[in-house]
């Protein structure tokens, strides 16, 4: 029997800060690298840069080289143009539509910042970043890409002109272009005014809607940007009708139940853990840019 997943708390995205020196953006999940906030997991933080325009410049702004190890990291570009390049020797360009899924793993270094053609001529920016907790078991994987185009994502449309983007997992039976570590469901989804969407999830599964642009009414609370629905675990529906046309990420996941220990950008399960990394970074085992 089907029943409506409920809304256990809306929060309010936090103050816009600077992630180094291109990108303003929100935090929008609350605490998820706390052993006891698990209402979250796998999901570790989500980060959005709402649109906003970039002024040209001699040199790309961004994030400069640093470190990352035990979790996954999903950078979606709705506007502007991405490059990057790690220790691993990789390197590429992330356009609008793109999804870069990078798997930290045992440890990696990198850089992210706007390409050169965009930093010349300057333009609108838009783009979210996801962190994905990994499994200890697979904490230490090597580092590793999936460089989504936008042609490599499954689009669900309809005759209203709404339309799903299946990141991960299945939606409709539709598999999504990612390959996850856990079962996990990442949905980008576009509404317009006046539609309504219906999903299934499974009851058991952590669920939030994160809303970046617009308004809707999720299960009949109305839910504004930029705002996050978190979910209880009962119920498997959500039904969401926008009320102005609507850009959010529907994101649910098995929870990882094991223990979380973060520091900055290291999210592993023990405080020791976390010691070998630094130990490890500071001794240039993960290689150099």
């Amino acid at each position: 029997m089907k029943t409506q997943k409920n809304i256990s708390q809306i929060v309010i995205a936090a103050a816009p800060h600077m992630v180094g020196d291109g990108f303003r953006v929100q935090s929008t999940l609350p605490g998820g690298t706390r052993s006891e906030n698990n209402r979250i997991s796998p999901f570790i933080m989500m980060d959005y840069s709402a649109p906003n325009y970039i002024p040209p410049a001699p040199q790309p702004k961004g994030v400069g080289e640093h470190p990352h190890k035990g979790f996954e990291t999903v950078t979606i570009v709705y506007q502007g143009e991405l490059e990057h390049r790690d220790s691993t020797g990789s390197q590429g360009k992330l356009y609008p539509g793109d999804v870069q899924w990078m798997t930290a793993g045992e440890g990696i270094l990198h850089e992210e910042k706007f390409s050169k053609e965009f930093s010349k001529q300057g333009g609108k920016g838009e783009f979210a970043q996801l962190w994905v907790n990994l499994p200890k078991a697979h904490k230490n994987t090597p580092p590793a890409y999936q460089n989504l185009t936008k042609a490599d994502i499954p689009v669900i449309t309809n005759d209203k002109g709404s339309f799903v983007r299946v990141i991960a997992g299945t939606y409709n039976e539709v598999k999504g272009a990612a390959t996850t570590f856990s079962p996990v469901n990442v949905y980008d989804v576009h509404i317009k005014a006046g539609d309504t969407q219906t999903f299934s999830i499974p009851a058991h599964f952590n669920t939030v809607a994160v809303v970046m642009q617009g308004a809707a009414k999720i299960n009949e609370q109305e839910v504004k940007a930029v705002q996050t629905a978190l979910f209880g675990q009962d119920g498997t529906e959500i039904t969401i009708t926008a009320t102005q046309d609507t850009n959010l990420l529907l994101l649910s996941g098995e929870p990882i139940n094991e223990p979380i220990f973060a520091y900055g950008p290291f999210v592993m399960n023990t405080e020791e853990e976390i010691v070998t990394a630094i130990n490890d970074y500071n001794a240039g085992k993960w290689g150099s840019l």
